[in-house]
């Protein structure tokens, strides 16, 4: 940065710092429902990798109009204040949900855009300067919290408003190009959910054969599907086709996490260990890396060992339900039940199977603190067989969608410890 950069505490600097509305007509969770007319966002939609709309909770419009404080306009960033402190989202033209507002465990960074610019001051809160010092100043063991006092403390370097744009464009069209990768991954994984419902859900192939009536697909692979549907205790299905049980099908093993209180188990560590949180920011089906790593004496306290790649993983607490193949060799924490695929289904088919029949599989789960499925939970789950030859040709048929989310994965990869260089450097 020049000479010409001022430092500001973040109370001085040309900004608000809003919070929500507190007072009485906070929502209660009698107020949040699965549609409305305002998002209500939770602690799980603003993440480390910005806004995440999974889960959404909306309030009314009526609802909406009641309270005073905490409604986003374009440009406003978001902090996260307790609980998960200092994650950071940017609300702009790129967010398509109208009508927001933010929870009481966050607040609202707004610029003066005449000074400060809002996509540079996004970015400084993004960098390691204003993720130290919120690391000194965070407060509270049992419930980490940040309360608006302590970010004005925060201090905020502010070059000139011509260098502050053009800081933010050179981070930003390496966030464009970063986004552009996962929206692509998205799409490329929509499809092939797509072409795994048509033939192994709703089995439109063998339906067209039964009506006599063409189906967009390769003569050679519309010959190796049954023209019959069958009953079976999963209803109708292709005939000859069979239906089975995870147990029977899938080698289904847990992990384990060495005392982290032991050094030798960490210190130094070169074997991959995954937990969760590796695949809560994943756009993508595939996991590459690990933010922890475990040495060898680590390794030995795992029961399930190093898992070797193509192993699916799925969490299975808190939350249930985030799924990768692995690409790496890599051993896991206890909140993962991992699949080896080594039997007739493979991975990648048990992974479009995973997230079409998800709301099933969480339905299994138990647990009073958090939501917890087992392996004797999921083991007697029913799952639907095909022929060996149609699941050659399914991942055969959609492998090129497979290898491009790899390849885009790949990209993100070095993108990303790109930006995160250039945004040390630059602020």
């Amino acid at each position: 940065m020049g000479s010409e950069t001022q430092i500001f505490r973040m109370e001085d600097a040309p900004l608000q710092i809003i919070d929500g509305d507190r007072g009485k007509n906070y929502p209660s969770r009698t107020d949040q429902l699965d549609e409305g007319f305002c998002l209500f966002l939770n602690a799980g939609n603003v993440t480390t990798d910005g806004f995440k709309f999974d889960n959404k909770t909306f309030i009314t419009k009526e609802r909406d109009e009641l309270l005073r404080k905490g409604k986003l306009q374009r440009n406003d960033i978001v902090i996260t204040t307790r609980g998960t402190v200092g994650n950071v989202a940017f609300y702009d033209h790129k967010i398509s949900i109208e009508h927001l507002r933010i929870n009481s465990g966050m607040v609202i960074i707004r610029t003066d855009e005449n000074l400060l610019d809002p996509r540079y001051a996004y970015y400084f809160l993004k960098s390691n300067s204003f993720k130290n010092q919120v690391q000194m100043l965070r407060t509270g063991s049992a419930q980490p919290q940040l309360p608006i006092r302590d970010i004005n403390r925060i201090k905020i370097p502010i070059p000139p408003l011509k260098e502050q744009k053009r800081i933010a464009h050179i981070l930003g069209t390496l966030d464009d190009k970063i986004e552009l990768n996962q929206r692509m991954n998205q799409t490329l994984e929509d499809i092939a959910q797509a072409v795994f419902k048509s033939w192994f859900v709703d089995f439109d192939p063998v339906r067209a054969k039964m009506a006599g009536e063409p189906y967009p697909l390769p003569d050679e692979i519309m010959a190796i599907f049954p023209d019959e549907l069958v009953e079976s205790e999963l209803g109708m299905i292709p005939k000859g086709w069979e239906v089975s049980t995870i147990n029977n099908e899938i080698e289904l093993v847990g992990g384990g996490t060495p005392s982290t209180r032991n050094p030798k188990y960490w210190e130094n560590g070169t074997y991959n260990f995954a937990t969760p949180k590796d695949l809560s920011h994943l756009s993508s089906i595939f996991l590459l890396d690990t933010d922890r790593k475990v040495t060898k004496a680590g390794l030995n306290k795992i029961s399930s060992g190093l898992l070797a790649p193509g192993t699916l993983l799925m969490s299975s607490r808190a939350p249930v339900g985030y799924l990768a193949i692995n690409k790496i060799p890599v051993c896991i924490n206890q909140g993962f039940i991992a699949m080896k695929c080594n039997k007739r289904l493979t991975a990648n088919y048990m992974l479009n199977w995973a997230k079409i029949y998800m709301e099933l599989i969480k339905s299994r789960a138990s647990g009073t603190t958090f939501s917890e499925l087992s392996k004797r939970n999921f083991r007697p789950m029913e799952i639907l067989v095909p022929s060996q030859e149609i699941i050659v040709k399914f991942y055969n048929y959609i492998s090129s969608n497979f290898d491009q989310i790899f390849l885009n994965l790949k990209m993100n990869m070095s993108l990303i410890p790109q930006r995160e260089s250039l945004l040390d450097r630059l602020l």
